[in-house]
């Protein structure tokens, strides 16, 4: 089985892929409205089909991305039947069961927190998905929406704390970075649930917290309550629209080579072009400026730019460990393609780009190694161009 832990850092929010390697259907429990496109991008470099989503409860911190990943890839909506919450596809119930592939989730009822807080079970009861019914050392409050102390006692000693001792229980929050506890941990070390504590000891205990509600209560509640879907339907734009751009994991945008080079070729001549190089530096200018909008900054030092793999025509050498003393010389308002040899350098380069303002940067895929690999132009004058690239 296939299985990562994601953290949102604004809500504090794990989110679970699990994945099963024969099949390649895969879940998703707890996703992030926000993180969609990191998901998504995980789901699609591991090579798995996003069946379904599983919520643990209608969330009060942040809103579920749920309805977003159904609009981009069909996969269906799990929630608990008593949270009452629109456009669900699976309304689930105590003892029901998802299947991914050759493996499943069992559904047990935990409420308390909320009236409608489930927790989820692999089959082989190695792993649970406890939502914020029983947290690490701690657990969900149980002052608002439907919440009982009473319940949530009953819930987590019946159907979580009854599990083997060690199966591990992974919540959906934390704010220390701790990331899974066990069974046997939390029976005897978790202060409000564990060891002798008995129900009135935990009632006393939780309706004397005083904690202030949630900051996106009144968001989040019913965004989740419609399972993430925005008012109006609208979604926010998941593709960049200047070029054809694959989001990988890291968070980085990436053009493939034959993408890019379409993209040069068919720009129409006379249009905007890259500013012209610093002070006349011929040197670190890839030749004739492209005819086209797009800013080609290649990142390599000027040995590498010079000879070896050759460079795309109309590229800007900047190197990385120059480039953020060197921004003025881009256009914030023009897409950048940033190059390297193999895509590393490039990568960090976009991360930089972005982080300084440049809302349009994308990495070349695998660098002037893939570009060469697949035959295409460089500038002419360099060896690659003359067929003197040196072996190794």
């Amino acid at each position: 089985m296939i299985f990562r832990q994601l953290f949102d850092p604004t809500s504090s929010t794990y989110t679970y892929l699990l994945g099963d390697s024969a099949s390649g259907e895969a879940l998703l429990i707890d996703p992030v409205f926000e993180q969609v496109p990191r998901d998504l991008a995980l789901v699609q470099e591991l090579g798995l089909r996003l069946v379904a989503t599983l919520d643990t409860h209608v969330h009060a911190d942040h809103v579920t991305g749920a309805w977003r990943l159904q609009q981009r890839c069909g996969s269906q909506i799990a929630l608990a039947e008593a949270a009452g919450a629109e456009l669900v596809d699976r309304p689930l119930r105590h003892d029901d069961r998802i299947a991914f592939g050759e493996r499943f989730l069992t559904v047990r009822a935990t409420p308390g927190h909320t009236n409608g807080c489930l927790t989820y079970v692999l089959d082989d009861q190695h792993m649970a998905f406890t939502g914020d019914s029983l947290l690490i050392r701690g657990c969900g409050r149980t002052d608002f929406q439907q919440g009982s102390p009473q319940q949530l006692f009953a819930s987590v000693r019946e159907h979580i704390l009854s599990l083997p001792e060690d199966c591990l229980l992974y919540p959906a929050h934390d704010y220390r970075g701790v990331t899974v506890t066990s069974v046997a941990e939390e029976r005897r070390f978790n202060p409000r649930l564990g060891g002798n504590v008995d129900e009135g000891d935990f009632t006393g205990y939780m309706n004397h917290l005083g904690l202030p509600h949630p900051k996106l209560m009144a968001v989040a509640v019913p965004a989740n309550l419609r399972c993430g879907r925005p008012e109006g339907d609208a979604p926010p734009a998941e593709q960049p629209g200047w070029a054809p751009l694959t989001l990988r994991f890291s968070g980085v945008w990436e053009i493939e080579p034959m993408a890019l080079a379409e993209r040069m070729g068919e720009c129409p001549q006379g249009s905007a072009a890259p500013s012209p190089p610093p002070k006349g530096d011929k040197a670190t200018w890839g030749g004739p400026a492209l005819p086209c909008d797009v800013q080609i900054v290649d990142v390599r030092e000027e040995p590498e730019f010079l000879d070896r793999l050759g460079h795309l025509s109309g590229a800007h050498l900047v190197p990385l460990s120059q480039l953020l003393s060197r921004l003025d010389e881009l256009d914030r308002q023009q897409p950048v393609v940033a190059v390297c040899r193999s895509g590393v350098r490039s990568a960090q380069a976009s991360v930089l780009l972005a982080k300084n303002g440049f809302t349009r940067v994308a990495n070349l895929a695998g660098g002037m190694l893939r570009w060469h690999s697949e035959s295409l132009p460089v500038a002419p004058g360099s060896m690659a161009a003359t067929g003197e690239l040196p072996a190794g």
